[in-house]
């Protein structure tokens, strides 16, 4: 990629540096793929995978911009500090439809089983982490999709890295920034095809799409600028793993939609 070139506003310039790859997020055919339920079964059991290892990108960040450890210190930049945190306590314990406290990921595994969608590969996985397997045996013990298993080594690519500003960029730019895009395409075309019948799942897709856009992504945006700052080489690196996150839900996707196209085993 040719270096930044707008030193004023570097995220204005990382964003179009990566609209060609986010608008092929956006335009990609998996969305238009879910003709029926079990279609979208097979697609969440997929997306589930990425639900959760989104929670880790969350809390690398924490870890690594505020004081998690006892006994407590100050640590950081209070105000990237109350930018993970307030991110943190939507994600981890949002309200659900009637108003208890969840995480989206919580949210999503009840969407799941509402569905038909099989929990079973995930709920393996998160037995194996329990048990202290790591992140790619239990994947392995799950039974993970080759697309899925690639997704989820790609994020913890970035986290043991132990950057925070490239942590931050997939955050931002690989979640937070697109996901609100991707989900309108979804959340419209599923109520449209089963009216009344996914009310958890597109409870979860909704409060997403306004969180992200709303709040999230401006705070996200906030913590890259200031954890990059006036570093040219960290904005680059920002950009670099923003484009690779892109690359790997494209890679995501690709494999759902691949699975979509599987016959059905008979018998």
């Amino acid at each position: 990629m040719p270096p930044l070139s707008s030193p004023n506003d570097p995220i204005a310039d990382l964003q179009a540096a990566l609209a060609p790859a986010r608008q092929h997020l956006i335009d990609h055919g998996v969305y238009q793929s879910l003709h029926s339920l079990d279609d979208l079964r097979v697609f969440m059991q997929h997306h589930v995978f990425a639900v959760w290892d989104f929670m880790s990108l969350l809390k690398a960040l924490q870890r690594e911009l505020t004081c998690v450890a006892v006994p407590w210190v100050p640590r950081g930049n209070p105000v990237t500090r109350r930018l993970i945190n307030d991110i943190v306590l939507e994600e981890e314990t949002d309200l659900d439809p009637e108003g208890r406290p969840a995480s989206h990921f919580e949210l999503y595994l009840r969407a799941m089983r509402e569905c038909g969608a099989d929990t079973a590969p995930i709920e393996k996985l998160l037995a194996a982490l329990a048990a202290g397997a790591t992140v790619d045996a239990a994947l392995q013990q799950a039974e993970a999709p080759a697309s899925v298993r690639a997704f989820v080594l790609e994020t913890f690519r970035i986290i043991e890295a132990g950057q925070p500003h490239a942590v931050a960029a997939a955050f931002t730019f690989g979640r937070e920034d697109v996901i609100p895009a991707m989900f309108r395409h979804l959340v419209h075309d599923l109520r449209q095809r089963f009216p009344g019948q996914l009310d958890t799942f597109t409870y979860y897709l909704d409060r997403h799409i306004q969180l992200d856009e709303e709040v999230h992504t401006p705070l996200a945006q906030q913590m890259v600028r200031e954890l990059c700052g006036h570093d040219a080489a960290r904005w680059t690196e920002s950009r670099e793993v923003a484009a690779r996150c892109m690359q790997a839900r494209v890679a995501l996707w690709d494999g759902i939609r691949a699975a979509l196209r599987q016959p059905a085993a008979v018998g």
